[in-house]
């Protein structure tokens, strides 16, 4: 008796319920539905054009397949845990409505069919986050170029240390987000390599064609020449893609949450340099008042989520022999989250941007600081022949002379400055304007002016 559909000749029992329910993925797999189905199609069309089925067997197939992918996305396709997984629902559904689907898995194993839907979920998903990531980098530059002349204080060690554009803060995470274009990119291009045909580890004998198989698929060079992989037992057991998505999505996480811990502080009383919009700001039970920053509070924590993925994959793989393992089915859950969760951090967190408004008044009695200009006055000093490390001691010495007396760097005496150092002219003062010291930042990579509109500029024709 047939105690299981695909593997149960050598058994005399099926498995424990307990074992079945343990053992199942088809509840997290099934979204790889259309992928298995797209690669089912290009097999059968292989296997017709090599001979091992008939082209009017090879037609059934695609037909039955064509019908249950448009069950699936309706809705209306059942799926049954005791089949294990997403390949062996669709194989049996089809099988009972076209008979030569019996053949289908010839010459192949779920080892290379789970492979070959993986990449091409991969080459879907990471054109999915890319146009996300594209979306939110010109909400960014939007903001960017509506404040080019908004200035605020720049932090090191969350301490005041010179003035920057709002505009050029925002777009040091365009540069960020850039890098997780090409990182996103690089997935796209290593998925693309068709494992079918790799079978469970080394193969088949059957006269199967592989790049046939990969050019139906679309794993094809910008040449359109196919791209099969090349060892069967790598085919089927790499994991590289998984751990390079999860990268790719934890980093781009990461930079999120800096973003938002950014905006969760220009938001604060404290700050006060914006006001984020009501509809991704939430109250509080309790207290009135309250306009919490929820949207980038969650994203913050969600990056961390993203990062335990990339954490479970490498401990999943690290310790296992070729080639394939039970272990590895658990490998898609992280990445699915990963795309479900960066998808929705982007979103939401480019909603709240969208919203946010800047206070203009706040951002410029921060930035009046004058001390965020003492680097300026060292410079001051370095045109008129000073050593560097001199001058930087010089400058010191007036900012301890500006603490001593409980005035602002700006408001020593005339006497105070040369009486620590005979190089200061009258002009000292023409050192603490934030608009010249801005426009003394002309180089690239700088906070300049025309620098700023440049990258705004440059970064609008690549995202074009």
């Amino acid at each position: 008796m047939q105690t299981q559909a695909t593997w149960g000749g050598r058994f005399s029992s099926g498995p424990a319920e307990l074992m079945q329910h343990f053992s199942e993925s088809v509840s997290f797999d099934q979204r790889l539905a259309r992928f298995d189905i797209q690669g089912s199609q290009a097999h059968a069309r292989m296997l017709a054009h090599v001979g091992i089925l008939t082209t009017e067997e090879a037609d059934a197939i695609v037909q039955g397949l064509d019908e249950l992918k448009a069950e699936i996305e309706a809705g209306n396709f059942t799926w049954d845990p005791k089949l294990e997984d997403v390949h062996m629902n669709i194989e049996q559904a089809l099988t009972q409505r076209v008979p030569a689907a019996a053949k289908l898995h010839t010459a192949r194993s779920r080892n290379d069919q789970v492979a070959t839907d993986m990449r091409l979920w991969f080459k879907w998903a990471t054109l999915e986050v890319l146009q996300d990531v594209k979306a939110f980098m010109r909400v960014l530059l939007d903001q960017a170029e509506a404040h080019q002349e908004v200035y605020i204080p720049g932090y090191t060690h969350l301490q005041r240390a010179q003035p920057v554009s709002l505009a050029h803060h925002l777009l040091a995470y365009v540069e960020m987000l850039g890098r997780d274009l090409k990182r996103f990119e690089r997935v796209h291009d290593d998925a693309n390599w068709c494992p079918l045909g790799s079978g469970a580890i080394a193969g088949t004998t059957l006269p199967i064609n592989r790049e046939f198989t990969a050019r139906a698929l679309g794993f094809v060079d910008a040449d359109g020449r196919a791209r099969v992989t090349r060892n069967s037992m790598d085919a089927v057991s790499d994991r590289d893609l998984f751990l390079d998505f999860a990268h790719a999505c934890g980093v781009c996480g990461l930079h999120l949450s800096r973003l938002s811990e950014d905006l969760i502080l220009w938001n604060s009383a404290e700050f006060g340099f914006v006001t984020l919009p009501d509809t991704f700001t939430t109250g509080s039970s309790l207290m009135p008042q309250k306009k919490n920053p929820d949207a980038a509070e969650l994203v913050r924590g969600k990056s961390g989520r993203l990062h335990g993925h990339v954490a479970a994959l490498y401990t999943m793989v690290k310790g296992l022999p070729l080639t394939y393992n039970r272990d590895l089915q658990e490998d898609k859950p992280p990445v699915f989250d990963a795309l479900d969760q960066t998808q929705a951090c982007l979103r939401v967190l480019g909603g709240t941007l969208q919203g946010m408004r800047a206070r203009p008044d706040r951002c410029a009695a921060a930035v009046a600081d004058p001390a965020l200009l003492a680097t300026d006055l060292v410079d001051y000093l370095v045109r008129k022949g000073i050593p560097f490390r001199q001058a930087h001691h010089v400058i010191g010495a007036l900012v301890a002379k500006a603490e001593e007396k409980d005035v602002k760097l700006n408001e020593l005496s005339d006497a105070d400055v040369q009486g620590i150092h005979e190089a200061f002219a009258p002009d000292w003062r023409e050192a603490f304007n934030v608009e010249r010291a801005m426009q003394a930042r002309e180089r690239p990579g700088m906070p300049g002016p025309k620098q700023v509109a440049g990258q705004i500029a440059n970064w609008r024709q690549h995202l074009a």
